[in-house]
C-alpha cells in the first residue's frame, strides 16, 4: 500500500527542514527493518548509476535510489512526463543474479555475467534488466534489495501498519515541520482510505490536541496513531477472556483456544504461544492485548489450517489418484494471438505450483531445458514432485529428433526415459517415486512394452500416425472424412513413457482398449458435457487413467473455464491459462494451497474407488455425504487498498462469500457495503451455508468496491478448500488479482463448522 503525492516546490528553509526530516525518517525506517548500519542498505540509499537494457540497441544509463521509506525505489526517466518514477519493493517477485532472463541472454555478452542482474515483478509489469559498473556494486544492489524484501516480508502486521501510517503522515506534512494541522489530518485520512466529515475530523483532532495549539506533534501524533489503529472488535474478544487482573493468563488463553478456536490444546500450548508472541517482558507469562493481536495475525491465527500447509497427504499412490495443477499454453504471458512468449511465463506458472506445463516450438527448447535442469527443483525452492511436459508437436521429423536430443542431453537422469523398475508396470508410478523427475506427455508409436524382444527390434525410422487433433468439435466433424497424419520421430516417441496421448472414443472403448499409461485430452466443452451427462462413467474412467482438459480454441483472450465440475468428475489435469487473473485461477490456486503447495492433491476416496456410485449431479447416498453447516460471521477488514488512482477516491467495501463444489453446494452470500471506509470497515454480519460434499468444496472470500451504477471493482480475494478452514476467530489474508499477497490488508471473521442436523 503506497501514499504517493507530487511534491510541491519548496523554499530554501523548507528544503533544509525536508532534508533533515528525510534523514530522520530513513533512520527510523532502517531501525524498524532491523537494518540500521547495514552497508548494503546505505549504498542503496545513496543511489547509483545502472545500465538499463531493453534491446540490442537500447542500453541506457539510469540513476536508481532507495527512498527514505526503505521500500520505494526511485529512478530517473528521460520521458518528459515521467522525469521521476517509483516502484515498491513489495511489488518485486525476485532479484535474479547474472544473465538469467531472455533479454540479458539475448542482448548482452557473457563478459558482463558478474555485473548483470534483473528485477522481476509480481504483476505484468515489465522486468528490469540491469548492469552495474562492477561485480562488487552488483552484489551490493542484489544483497541490499534481497535484505529489504526479506525484512519487509517478516515485519509483524503492527510494524507494517506503523511503517505505512507514519510514511503517509510524513507525506501529509506538506510544510515539513513535523506537525500535523487539522487540514493536513483530513488529507492524511483520505490517503489511508477513510472519508470523514468536517465535524468528525475536528472532533478527532481536538481529542488529540492536548496542548490546544492548533496542530499535533510528538506524543499527540502517537496518541492519534493509537486511536486510528484501535481494533474495537479485538478489544471486546480479549476482554471476554482476559480474567487475570485485566490480562490473559495461560489458563485464560487456553480457555479461549478450547471454547472459541475449538483446538485440541493444552496449558503448555498456551504458554508457548505467550512466549512466542508476547512482546512485553513485564507481562510475566501473561498475554497483553497487543500480544493477543500479534497471535491472531500469525499462522496460528489465520483461517488456513497450518496442519495442511506442509505435505500431509499420502504421496505413494498412482499419479491418476491426484489432482495435478496444470497450465495451458504455458509459454504465453498474455493472449493467445499476439501475446509475448517467454521462459518467464514458465517460471511464473511453476512458482504458483504448476506441475504440468505445455511446451511449444515458439520457445527455444534447449534454453528451456537448461532452465529446467538448473532451476526447477533447486534454485527456486519449488516442490520436488514431478513435472509433466506436455508436447505441442508441430515440428518436422528432423526437428523432433533435435527436440529429443535436447531433452535427453540437458535433462539427463531427471528425464524419465523408461519405466521405473525392471519389469513392465501395471499402473502409473506415484509422485513420491517420481520426485525430481520430468515426464514427457505426447504421441508414441507403439505400446509401452520396453522389456519385450519385439520392442527392442522396432524400426528406427519415423512412421506416420493419426494426430491428436485439438481443434473445435465442429472442425473435427468436417475433417472426419480425412485421416490427418502426423509424422513422428522414433527418438521423440521413445521418451514418452507414462503419458501417451490417445484419442477418446467413448468410455466403453477406453475401458476395453486403453492402457493405464495412455491418456486422452478433452476440450472443455466436451469434458463439461460428459461431467454433466455421464458423471459416474467419467469418474470410473478417471480412477485408473489420466484425463487432460484444455480451453476451447475460441478463448483467444486466454480466458478460462470453470475447473470445478471437472474436478468433481475426477479429472486430474485440468489445464488453465495461468497468465490470466480471474476467479477460475483463484479456485485453482485455492485448491492447490494445501499439501505443501506441491501441485498434487490426493483425490477423495470416492473418486479413486473403481466401484464408486458417486455422482456430483444426482448425489446418491454414500460416504461422500458428510453434511456440514458453516456458520460464518464477517466482522471487519483492515487497510484495504484503493482501486482508483484519484486521491479523493475512497472505497465502499462489500464482502462476498462464495462456495464452489457440487452443484447442490454452490452458492454465494454478501454483506451490506460500508460507505467511504477502506481502512477499518466493520460489518458484524452472520451467514450460514449447508455443505453436503465438503471434500470437494472451496470457499472464496471476495472484497469489492461497491458501485450502484456499474460493476463492482475487485479489491482482494482469498480461496481455500473447505476442509482447510479453522474454527474460531481468524484473519483472512487477501490476494491481488494476480494472486500475490496484499501487504497489511486482511479480513477478520469467525468460523464454526458443525455437523448439520
Amino acid at each position: 500500500m503506497q501514499c504517493v503525492r507530487r511534491q510541491p516546490v519548496r523554499t530554501k528553509s523548507q528544503e533544509s527542514l525536508y532534508r533533515a526530516q528525510i534523514k530522520t525518517t530513513a533512520s527510523n525506517n532502517l531501525k524498524r527493518l532491523g537494518l540500521e548500519g547495514d552497508k548494503d542498505l546505505q549504498f542503496l540509499m545513496n543511489g547509483g548509476d545502472l545500465l538499463k537494457v531493453r534491446s540490442g540497441s537500447w542500453k541506457k544509463t539510469r540513476y536508481y535510489k532507495l527512498q527514505e521509506d526503505c521500500k520505494t525505489l526511485w529512478h530517473e526517466s528521460k520521458k518528459t512526463l515521467k522525469s521521476k518514477q517509483t516502484f515498491s519493493v513489495e511489488d518485486i517477485e525476485e532479484v535474479r543474479t547474472g544473465r538469467q532472463t531472455d533479454g540479458l541472454r539475448k542482448y548482452t555478452e557473457e563478459s558482463v555475467e558478474g555485473r548483470a542482474f534483473s528485477i522481476l515483478f509480481k504483476s505484468q509489469q515489465k522486468g528490469l534488466d540491469l548492469i552495474a559498473s562492477s561485480e562488487e556494486e552488483a552484489k551490493k544492489w542484489v544483497g541490499g534489495l534481497e535484505k529489504v524484501i526479506s525484512n519487509i516480508k517478516n515485519l509483524t502486521p503492527q510494524k507494517k501498519t506503523e511503517h505505512w501510517i507514519y510514511s503517509c503522515m510524513r507525506k501529509a506534512d506538506k510544510n515539513f515541520d513535523n506537525k500535523i494541522s487539522q487540514k493536513e489530518l483530513k488529507s492524511f485520512l483520505q490517503d489511508i482510505n477513510i472519508e470523514v466529515d468536517e465535524d468528525y475530523a475536528e472532533m478527532l483532532f481536538q481529542k488529540c490536541d492536548k496542548s490546544k495549539c492548533g496542530f499535533l506533534e510528538g506524543k499527540e501524533i502517537e496518541h492519534f496513531y493509537e486511536i486510528l489503529t484501535q481494533r474495537e472488535e479485538i478489544k471486546v474478544i480479549y476482554g471476554e477472556y482476559a480474567k487475570t487482573d485485566g490480562l490473559m493468563s495461560a489458563a485464560d488463553l487456553l480457555n479461549f483456544l478450547l471454547n472459541e478456536q475449538r483446538e485440541d490444546a493444552s496449558q503448555n500450548d498456551a504458554l508457548q504461544l505467550i512466549e512466542k508472541y508476547e512482546l512485553d517482558e513485564n507481562a510475566k507469562q501473561q498475554m497483553t492485548k497487543d500480544g493477543f493481536l500479534m497471535y491472531l495475525h500469525q499462522p496460528e491465527g489465520l483461517i488456513f489450517n497450518p496442519a495442511h500447509k506442509s505435505v500431509y497427504q499420502d504421496m505413494k499412490q498412482p499419479l491418476n489418484h491426484y489432482f495435478i495443477s496444470s497450465s495451458h499454453n504455458t509459454y504465453l504471458l498474455e493472449d493467445q494471438l499476439k501475446g509475448p512468449s517467454s521462459t518467464e511465463a514458465y517460471i511464473k506458472a511453476l512458482l504458483k505450483g504448476c506441475r504440468c506445463v505445455e511446451l511449444d516450438s515458439v520457445i527455444s527448447l534447449s534454453c528451456w531445458c537448461t532452465f529446467c535442469q538448473q532451476c526447477v527443483f533447486d534454485f527456486y525452492q519449488m516442490t520436488e514432485y514431478p513435472v509433466i511436459l506436455s508436447l505441442e508437436n508441430h515440428c518436422s521429423v528432423a526437428q523432433q529428433k533435435i527436440m529429443a536430443q535436447h531433452l535427453i542431453s540437458i535433462l539427463g537422469s531427471t528425464l524419465v526415459t523408461k519405466p521405473l523398475g525392471d519389469q513392465m508396470p501395471t499402473c502409473l508410478p506415484s509422485p513420491e517415486e517420481l520426485k525430481g523427475r520430468f515426464i514427457v506427455k505426447g504421441k508414441r508409436l507403439d505400446k509401452l512394452d520396453m522389456f519385450s524382444e519385439e520392442s527392442k527390434t522396432a524400426e528406427e525410422d519415423s512412421v506416420t500416425e493419426e494426430e491428436d487433433d485439438e481443434g473445435d468439435e465442429e472442425d473435427q466433424e468436417k475433417k472426419s472424412s480425412k485421416t490427418k497424419l502426423l509424422t513422428l520421430a522414433k527418438e521423440l516417441s521413445d521418451i514418452v513413457i507414462y503419458c501417451k496421448s490417445v484419442h477418446f472414443r467413448g468410455f466403453e472403448d477406453s475401458r476395453d482398449k486403453q492402457s493405464f499409461y495412455e491418456m486422452a485430452s478433452f476440450k472443455e466443452g466436451k469434458a463439461v458435457k460428459l461431467a454433466e451427462e455421464a458423471a459416474n462413467n467419467y469418474i470410473h474412467h478417471n480412477t485408473d487413467k489420466l484425463s487432460r482438459i484444455y480451453p476451447a480454441g475460441l478463448r483467444t483472450d486466454s480466458s478460462n473455464y470453470n475447473p470445478v465440475p471437472l474436478w468433481n468428475a475426477g479429472c486430474q489435469i485440468v489445464a488453465l491459462n495461468f497468465q490470466t487473473p480471474c476467479a477460475e485461477m483463484d479456485m485453482n490456486q485455492g485448491l492447490f494451497l494445501q499439501n505443501g503447495q506441491s501441485g498434487y492433491n490426493l483425490k477423495p476416496s470416492f473418486l479413486r474407488d473403481q466401484d464408486t456410485k458417486f455422482d456430483p449431479i444426482t448425489l446418491p447416498e454414500g460416504p461422500w455425504l458428510k453434511n456440514k453447516s458453516l456458520h460464518l460471521m464477517v466482522i471487519s477488514a483492515q487497510q484495504l487498498p484503493k482501486v482508483s488512482k484519484r486521491e479523493s477516491s475512497i472505497v465502499d467495501p462489500i464482502v462476498k462469500v462464495q462456495i464452489y463444489g457440487v452443484p447442490a453446494d454452490t452458492t454465494v452470500a454478501e454483506t451490506q457495503y460500508i460507505e467511504n471506509n477502506g481502512f477499518n470497515p466493520m460489518w458484524n454480519e452472520n451467514f450460514q451455508f449447508d455443505v453436503r460434499v465438503p471434500d470437494l468444496a472451496l470457499v472464496r472470500f471476495l472484497i469489492e468496491d461497491y458501485d450502484s451504477s456499474s460493476n463492482n471493482e475487485f479489491i482482494g480475494q482469498y480461496t481455500l478448500p473447505f476442509n482447510c478452514l479453522k474454527n474460531g476467530y481468524h484473519h483472512v489474508p487477501l490476494l491481488t488479482k494476480k494472486g500475490d499477497h496484499l501487504s497489511s490488508a486482511g479480513l477478520f471473521v469467525h468460523i464454526m463448522v458443525v455437523d448439520a442436523e
